[in-house]
C-alpha cells in the first residue's frame, strides 16, 4: 500500500492511495474464511462449505465490500496518521476505465484511487471575556396584557342575529354558486357558509361586495381570482358568484371579566392574565435572546477573518441562493423588482454565506475548547418540539428523524450553536437597556429571513 501526497495548497489537500492487488487477494480471503464458518449452503455441511466455491459464487459481491472497507480504511488512516482535520467528508475518485476496474474486480490488478478534502483552517482563538454587549428587554406592562385580552376577545367574540343591512365586522351566513363565462366550476358551489365581512377569509373583493345587504337577498359578487391562486385553473379568471344571503349577524361586545375567563378554561380573570403575562414574558423573553444572540455573532464576526473552505461556502451559497430564487419564483418577482441586479444579489448573498461558513467554524473551535456537548435528552426534547409544529403529522416527522441521521445533525447544529453562544456571553459584559416591545420586534425583524439563518457547524 502507497500513500502519496498530490496537493498541498492552502486548505486543499490530494492524496493518491494504491493498494496492490496482492493485499486485496489477501483481504478477500479473509472474508471468505468468515463466511465460510458461518455460511449455510444446500449440498455442504454448516459451516463447512469450502473457501474456492464461496469464491466462485461470491467472489465479486466480497471483493466489493473489500475494495469500500480499504477505501474508508485508507482515509480515515489519512487524516489520522497526518492529523488532518476535515472541513467535509473527503471526496474519494475510483478508476474511470472499465478494463482497470475489471482487473481489481478479478484480483489481478491494483487498486488506485485519490481522496480529496479541505481541511478546517487553523486559526487563534480571541479573548471573549472582554465583549460588550447589551441585552434590550422588554417589561409585560398592564398595556401589553390588555391587548391581548383584547385581541382574545375579538377572537372568541359572539354574534347575534340582526334585520338590518350588514356592515364590516357582521357575520352573514349564506349560500353561492361561482361561475366563469356562465360555467359553474369545481369548488365553487357551497351552502350555509358564515363569513365574516372583513376577515379576508374569501379572495379580495367578494366580501366588500355584500355590505349594505339583507337577510333574503340575493347579489352577483364580480371578482377575478390573483394570479397568485392556489388553483392554476381559476388563477387571474374573472368570475361571477350567484350568493343568497340567508342570514346576517351583528358581533356582541364581549366584557372581559371573570365569566370571559371560565369560557378561556380559567378559574378567574386574574389567573388568565397571570397566564398572559407568563406566555408574553416568554415571547419577550426569546426575542431578547434572539437580539442578543444577533449581537454575539456579529461581534464574533468583526474579530475573525481567516482563509474559508470553497466548498463549504458553495454549498452554504447554493442553499441561500436556491430558497432566494425559489421564493421569487413564487412570489413571481425579479431583480428588477428588488431594486437591484442578479450579479449584486449574488454578491450580497456569497458574502452571507462566507459570513455563515466562518461564524461555523468559530462557534465549533469554540465549543471543542469549551467541551460543549448536547446530551441526548437535550437532542428529544428538540425532536419533540419539531414534531409538535406539525399537529397531525407527529409520527411521519418522527420517523423521518429516525431514518435521517443528517436530519437528526441538522437539530443538533443550532443546540450546539445556542450553547456556545451562550458560554460567550457569560463571561462577556452584559448590560440590560429597557425597550419597548416594536422597538425590540424591529430589532429581530430580519431573524426569520436568509440572513438570519442558523449559522453554527457542531464540531464537538
Amino acid at each position: 500500500m502507497q500513500v502519496t501526497e498530490t496537493l498541498s495548497s492552502g486548505l486543499k489537500r490530494e492524496f493518491k492511495v494504491v493498494v496492490n492487488a496482492a493485499d486485496l487477494d489477501k483481504s478477500l480471503n479473509d472474508k471468505l474464511k468468515e463466511m465460510s464458518a458461518k455460511a449455510n449452503i444446500k449440498g455442504f455441511r454448516p459451516g463447512k462449505v469450502p473457501v474456492p466455491h464461496l469464491k466462485r459464487v461470491y467472489g465479486k459481491s466480497a471483493m466489493a465490500e473489500v475494495i469500500q472497507e480499504a477505501i474508508d480504511g485508507q482515509s480515515k488512516a489519512i487524516l489520522a496518521d497526518r492529523n488532518l482535520k476535515p472541513a467535509y467528508q473527503p471526496e474519494v475518485k475510483l478508476p474511470e476505465d472499465e478494463a482497470e476496474v475489471n482487473a481489481v474486480m478479478d484480483g489481478k490488478g491494483d487498486l488506485a484511487f485519490s481522496v480529496a478534502f479541505e481541511v478546517i483552517p487553523e486559526f487563534e482563538l480571541q479573548d471573549h471575556a472582554g465583549l460588550d454587549l447589551v441585552r434590550h428587554v422588554v417589561d409585560v406592562s398592564e398595556d401589553h396584557i390588555g391587548e391581548t385580552l383584547t385581541r382574545l376577545s375579538s377572537q372568541a367574540k359572539n354574534f347575534e342575529e340582526k334585520s338590518g343591512k350588514a356592515e364590516k365586522g357582521d357575520r352573514l351566513t349564506i349560500n353561492f354558486t361561482g361561475t366563469i363565462d356562465g360555467t359553474a366550476f369545481e369548488g365553487g358551489t357551497a351552502e350555509d357558509v358564515a363569513l365574516e365581512i372583513g376577515s379576508g377569509q374569501f379572495i379580495p373583493g367578494f366580501e366588500d361586495q355584500l355590505i349594505g345587504a339583507k337577510a333574503g337577498d340575493d347579489v352577483t359578487v364580480k371578482v377575478t381570482f390573483p394570479e397568485t391562486y392556489g388553483v392554476k385553473e381559476l388563477a387571474g379568471k374573472a368570475a361571477e358568484f350567484a350568493t343568497k344571503v340567508t342570514k346576517v349577524e351583528g358581533p356582541k361586545e364581549t366584557v372581559i371579566d371573570d365569566e370571559f375567563a371560565k369560557k378561556m378554561g380559567f378559574e378567574d380573570l386574574a389567573k388568565l392574565k397571570d397566564m398572559v403575562k407568563e406566555r408574553m414574558g416568554q415571547e419577550f423573553g426569546q426575542m431578547t435572546a434572539m437580539k442578543l444572540k444577533r449581537d454575539v455573532l456579529d461581534a464574533l464576526d468583526k474579530l475573525y477573518s481567516f482563509e474559508l473552505p470553497e466548498k463549504l461556502v458553495e454549498t452554504e451559497f447554493n442553499g441561500i441562493w436556491n430558497a432566494l430564487t425559489n421564493e421569487m419564483s413564487r412570489a413571481k418577482k425579479t431583480f428588477e423588482d428588488e431594486k437591484t441586479t442578479e450579479e449584486e444579489a449574488r454578491k450580497e448573498y456569497r458574502a452571507i454565506a462566507e459570513r455563515r461558513v466562518r461564524l461555523g467554524l468559530v462557534l465549533g473551535t469554540l465549543g471543542e475548547k469549551e467541551g460543549v456537548t448536547i446530551a441526548e435528552q437535550e437532542l428529544q426534547n428538540a425532536l419533540m418540539a419539531r414534531m409538535r409544529q406539525f399537529p397531525g403529522q407527529e409520527k411521519q416527522v418522527l420517523d423521518y428523524y429516525r431514518k435521517n441521521p443528517q436530519a437528526m445533525m441538522e437539530l443538533r447544529g443550532p443546540l450546539f450553536e445556542q450553547k456556545v453562544v451562550d458560554s460567550i456571553v457569560a463571561k462577556a459584559k452584559v448590560t440590560d437597556k429597557s425597550v419597548s416591545k416594536d422597538e425590540l420586534q424591529a430589532m429581530v425583524q430580519d431573524e426569520d429571513g436568509i440572513e438570519g439563518g442558523h449559522e453554527g457547524h457542531d464540531h464537538g
